[in-house]
Protein backbone atom coordinates (compact mmCIF):
# COMPACT_ATOMS: atom_id res chain seq x y z
CA UNK A 1 0.00 0.00 0.00
CA UNK A 2 1.43 3.38 -0.94
CA UNK A 3 1.63 6.46 1.31
CA UNK A 4 -1.27 8.23 -0.37
CA UNK A 5 -3.57 5.25 0.26
CA UNK A 6 -2.49 5.08 3.89
CA UNK A 7 -2.96 8.82 4.22
CA UNK A 8 -6.42 8.62 2.66
CA UNK A 9 -7.44 5.96 5.20
CA UNK A 10 -6.08 7.99 8.13
CA UNK A 11 -7.77 11.18 6.91
CA UNK A 12 -11.04 9.30 6.42
CA UNK A 13 -10.84 7.74 9.88
CA UNK A 14 -10.25 11.10 11.56
CA UNK A 15 -12.98 12.78 9.52
CA UNK A 16 -15.55 10.12 10.46
CA UNK A 17 -14.43 10.29 14.08
CA UNK A 18 -14.67 14.09 14.30
CA UNK A 19 -18.11 14.17 12.66
CA UNK A 20 -19.30 11.54 15.16
CA UNK A 21 -17.90 13.60 18.02
CA UNK A 22 -19.45 16.79 16.61
CA UNK A 23 -22.93 15.46 15.89
CA UNK A 24 -23.37 12.72 18.50
CA UNK A 25 -20.88 12.67 21.36
CA UNK A 26 -20.52 16.35 22.33
CA UNK A 27 -24.24 17.15 22.08
CA UNK A 28 -25.01 13.95 24.01
CA UNK A 29 -22.89 14.84 27.04
CA UNK A 30 -25.70 16.78 28.67
CA UNK A 31 -27.99 13.77 28.56
CA UNK A 32 -26.13 12.32 31.53
CA UNK A 33 -27.20 13.22 35.01
CA UNK A 34 -24.87 15.87 36.40
CA UNK A 35 -23.37 13.52 39.02
CA UNK A 36 -22.69 10.83 36.39
CA UNK A 37 -21.18 13.17 33.80
CA UNK A 38 -17.78 13.46 35.50
CA UNK A 39 -17.48 9.70 35.85
CA UNK A 40 -18.54 8.99 32.26
CA UNK A 41 -16.42 11.79 30.85
CA UNK A 42 -13.30 10.33 32.45
CA UNK A 43 -14.03 6.95 30.87
CA UNK A 44 -14.86 8.58 27.52
CA UNK A 45 -11.64 10.63 27.31
CA UNK A 46 -9.48 7.59 28.08
CA UNK A 47 -11.24 5.43 25.50
CA UNK A 48 -11.37 8.04 22.75
CA UNK A 49 -7.71 8.84 23.36
CA UNK A 50 -6.80 5.24 22.49
CA UNK A 51 -8.48 5.76 19.11
CA UNK A 52 -7.67 9.35 18.22
CA UNK A 53 -4.10 9.47 19.55
CA UNK A 54 -2.61 6.82 17.26
CA UNK A 55 -4.60 8.15 14.29
CA UNK A 56 -3.31 11.69 14.80
CA UNK A 57 0.28 10.52 15.29
CA UNK A 58 0.11 8.29 12.22
CA UNK A 59 -1.44 11.07 10.14
CA UNK A 60 1.35 13.47 11.11
CA UNK A 61 4.05 10.84 10.46
CA UNK A 62 2.68 9.97 7.01
CA UNK A 63 2.34 13.66 6.14
CA UNK A 64 5.98 14.26 7.10
CA UNK A 65 7.03 11.28 4.95
CA UNK A 66 5.01 12.65 2.04
CA UNK A 67 6.61 16.07 2.52
CA UNK A 68 10.05 14.47 2.62
CA UNK A 69 9.33 12.69 -0.66
CA UNK A 70 7.78 15.64 -2.45
CA UNK A 71 7.33 19.26 -1.48
CA UNK A 72 4.20 20.64 -3.08
CA UNK A 73 1.03 22.53 -2.18
CA UNK A 74 -0.70 19.35 -1.00
CA UNK A 75 2.08 18.22 1.37
CA UNK A 76 2.82 21.68 2.78
CA UNK A 77 -0.88 22.53 3.10
CA UNK A 78 -1.57 19.21 4.78
CA UNK A 79 1.20 19.79 7.31
CA UNK A 80 -0.15 23.25 8.16
CA UNK A 81 -3.71 21.92 8.61
CA UNK A 82 -2.54 18.94 10.69
CA UNK A 83 -0.49 21.22 12.94
CA UNK A 84 -3.55 23.47 13.35
CA UNK A 85 -5.65 20.48 14.46
CA UNK A 86 -2.95 19.57 16.99
CA UNK A 87 -2.79 23.15 18.31
CA UNK A 88 -6.58 23.34 18.61
CA UNK A 89 -6.74 19.94 20.29
CA UNK A 90 -4.11 20.61 22.94
CA UNK A 91 -4.62 24.33 23.57
CA UNK A 92 -8.42 24.50 23.42
CA UNK A 93 -10.04 21.07 23.69
CA UNK A 94 -7.91 19.41 26.34
CA UNK A 95 -8.50 22.36 28.74
CA UNK A 96 -12.22 22.38 27.89
CA UNK A 97 -12.47 18.66 28.61
CA UNK A 98 -10.53 19.13 31.84
CA UNK A 99 -13.07 21.75 32.93
CA UNK A 100 -15.94 19.24 32.84
CA UNK A 101 -16.87 18.24 36.36
CA UNK A 102 -19.99 17.11 38.23
CA UNK A 103 -20.33 20.45 40.01
CA UNK A 104 -20.49 22.56 36.83
CA UNK A 105 -23.50 22.79 34.50
CA UNK A 106 -22.66 20.94 31.32
CA UNK A 107 -24.67 23.10 28.91
CA UNK A 108 -22.11 25.92 28.85
CA UNK A 109 -19.11 23.61 28.35
CA UNK A 110 -20.93 21.40 25.84
CA UNK A 111 -22.05 24.39 23.78
CA UNK A 112 -18.48 25.67 23.79
CA UNK A 113 -17.18 22.25 22.70
CA UNK A 114 -19.69 22.03 19.84
CA UNK A 115 -19.11 25.59 18.59
CA UNK A 116 -15.32 25.44 18.75
CA UNK A 117 -15.14 21.90 17.39
CA UNK A 118 -16.49 23.06 14.04
CA UNK A 119 -12.93 24.24 13.29
CA UNK A 120 -11.47 20.76 13.71
CA UNK A 121 -14.43 19.22 11.89
CA UNK A 122 -13.86 21.39 8.82
CA UNK A 123 -10.06 21.02 8.95
CA UNK A 124 -10.16 17.21 9.07
CA UNK A 125 -12.84 17.21 6.35
CA UNK A 126 -10.62 19.37 4.12
CA UNK A 127 -7.69 17.00 4.70
CA UNK A 128 -9.80 14.01 3.66
CA UNK A 129 -11.24 15.78 0.61
CA UNK A 130 -7.74 16.85 -0.45
CA UNK A 131 -6.40 13.30 -0.15
CA UNK A 132 -9.45 11.89 -1.93
CA UNK A 133 -9.15 14.43 -4.72
CA UNK A 134 -5.48 13.64 -5.14
CA UNK A 135 -6.19 9.90 -5.19
CA UNK A 136 -9.02 10.21 -7.70
CA UNK A 137 -7.28 12.56 -10.10
CA UNK A 138 -3.74 11.33 -9.51
CA UNK A 139 -2.87 15.02 -9.78
CA UNK A 140 0.19 16.34 -7.98
CA UNK A 141 -0.52 19.80 -6.63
Amino acid sequence: MDLLSIRLLLDFGLMVLIWTVQLVIYPGLCHYRQEELGKWHSIYTQRIGVIVGPLMIAQLAVCILQLWQEKNLYTWGSLVIILLTWILTFLIFVPLHNSISPDKPCEEITNSLVIKNWWRTWLWSVLFLGSLGLMITDYNF
